[in-house]
């Protein structure tokens, strides 16, 4: 998505201005880009591409309503790229294969390797709430992971709510920019 940097970004910029053509055209060219995501991230799962498309209109729907939370003065493709990355993973997890065709004496080597995925996620998400300021960590993971009110984020934090959500927001982008750094890095 990167190489497109420029034209969608214009195009995401006017669609904010209003611009309801190149609304369009961005969701149309966005589109392309998410099928070709998927297509190779479900194939290389050994998933069924027919769960691309599913996948792609959740994106342009995701972007479409949350377009009022992109920062205008901060690149676009890592935001997309998190929409992105963000449904792949909750379809993953929502999609989970039921073990049930399973041989018995094949089961603790599936368990096992299930047990290794969750841990290797729990790292990374660890490594990464890691590199935010303690605060911060803190509110992100009582709020985003823990499930917890902001309200009662705020009262456990002595913040006010106001002040809980601005960390949030400020965490999260962060951490897709860490991702977004970290996946150039990894395609080179």
């Amino acid at each position: 998505m990167t190489s497109n940097e420029v034209d969608l970004k214009r195009l995401m910029l006017a669609g904010l201005d209003g611009d309801s053509a190149a609304h369009r055209e961005l969701l149309s060219r966005l589109s392309r880009h998410f099928r070709a995501y998927y297509k190779s991230r479900l194939r290389s799962s050994g998933r069924g591409l027919s769960e691309a498309e599913d996948l792609v209109q959740e994106a342009l729907l995701a972007v479409h309503t949350r377009r009022h939370t992109y920062d205008t003065g901060e690149p676009l493709t890592p935001w997309l790229h998190a929409i992105a990355r963000y449904k792949l993973i909750d379809h993953l997890r929502s999609t989970k294969p039921a073990f049930t065709h399973v041989h018995l004496d094949d089961a603790d080597e599936v368990l096992a390797r299930d047990d290794v995925v969750a841990a290797e996620r729990e790292y990374d998400l660890q490594r990464l709430l890691s590199q935010l300021p303690d605060k911060m960590r803190r509110v992100i993971q009582c709020v985003k992971i823990e499930g917890r009110s902001v309200a009662e984020a705020a009262r456990l934090f002595s913040m006010s709510e106001s002040a809980v959500k601005v960390s949030v927001h400020r965490g999260l982008k962060a951490l897709a920019a860490t991702i977004a750094r970290e996946n150039r890095h990894a395609d080179r």
